[in-house]
């Protein structure tokens, strides 16, 4: 295990369309949402522990979340959780994070992977990450993990890379915006596009350099700080100049504008479960196409849902078709799954009706 390979785990998400189980207060990443025994930020933990030193795994995530953080990863210290006092998006965290990386150790390579995506050929995903390390420690590149399609998915950015067959890792030509229905179908005609997981590999200068050259006001911003980086004032001046930090995601302060990016095509399968109908095509079904999680269920005359309950109750659905049922405590889903990307404006509206729910 390389100790100077670091990951960047994300996990400041709140998950709306994954209510009434991810609130703002208990957010998807730290629910048992597979059923598996393990929250989701604890399987990339331990997933991303395969190839990393524990003690190199920092945890990005909101300064709410903290305790939460320390509850459910006993292995790692205060120090390792970066704290975000307000939510500005993926590149000011990225780099707040990397920075504090670098000033440890200059010689760093890192993943940032998010908390929330299911990979269940971990080493296969191991490998492809290991070959990343192995390529971008020496080398001035920014590497991203890009997922082969399986369906012309409406939902996914897409990531379009030079046809070259004699190596692994292919130059990006550019990234493409989540298309409408035919423009998807045309790109996996042409075999040389992916979908955009984001997750990231690089070597921490390189990153760095990125930002100077795309971001440099954002960078200087945090660079007139950078001397408090890992010790006792930090949080003194983090607190001041976050919320002043520029509200844009990483794709865009970086990522699109560099010259020098290249995609490994993922020999694992991946779902970046961000809907419950995500959570429903990787779960086991019965005969009838239904999945349970948790609970005892008896399903009549009923196809296509899916059902998420504590794990003791006892639940009797009968004539239902393509719906998502979810119990959780003192609030109730039932939804067509058809409409399922309808949650999160649904939950606005509830809390317009109902107050903070």
């Amino acid at each position: 295990m390389n100790k100077n390979n670091y990951a960047i785990l994300m996990a400041g998400g709140i998950g709306s369309r994954f209510w009434p189980v991810s609130t703002a207060e208990l957010p998807k990443q730290f629910h048992d949402i597979l059923g598996t025994g393990e929250t989701l930020i604890q399987k990339t933990f331990n997933r991303l522990n395969k190839i990393i030193p524990t003690e190199n795994i920092f945890i990005l995530t909101n300064e709410e979340y903290g305790d939460l953080v320390m509850e459910q990863l006993p292995n790692v210290n205060e120090e390792q959780i970066v704290l975000e006092p307000a939510m500005r998006n993926t590149a000011p965290c990225i780099l707040y994070a990397s920075l504090k990386i670098k000033k440890k150790n200059p010689n760093a390579s890192l993943i940032v992977a998010p908390s929330d995506h299911w990979i269940e050929d971990e080493a296969s995903f191991i490998k492809d990450v290991a070959l990343c390390f192995d390529t971008c420690k020496d080398k001035d590149v920014l590497i991203t993990l890009g997922i082969k399609p399986t369906f012309p998915n409406t939902g996914y950015g897409y990531i379009h890379h030079k046809k070259d067959a004699d190596v692994a890792i292919k130059e990006v030509v550019q990234f493409c915006e989540k298309p409408d229905y035919k423009t998807a179908k045309s790109f996996i005609k042409k075999g040389n596009f992916l979908w955009n997981a984001g997750i990231f590999i690089w070597n921490v200068n390189s990153v760095i350099k990125a930002f100077e050259r795309y971001q440099s006001g954002m960078l200087n911003q945090f660079l007139s700080g950078f001397s408090d980086f890992n010790t006792a004032n930090e949080k003194q001046f983090i607190d001041v100049a976050y919320p002043e930090m520029e509200n844009i995601s990483i794709d865009y302060a970086i990522m699109e504008p560099s010259k020098n990016i290249f995609v490994l095509p993922a020999s694992f399968d991946w779902n970046d479960l961000g809907t419950w109908g995500a959570l429903y095509d990787e779960l086991p079904k019965d005969e009838n196409k239904n999945a349970v999680v948790k609970g005892k269920v008896l399903l009549e005359n009923s196809k296509g849902n899916i059902v998420h309950t504590s794990k003791d109750k006892k639940v009797v659905i009968g004539g239902l078709k393509n719906y998502i049922v979810i119990d959780e405590k003192d609030k109730l889903l039932i939804y067509p799954k058809k409409k399922e990307q309808e949650i999160k404006e649904l939950l606005k509206k509830m809390n317009t009706k109902f107050g903070n729910i």
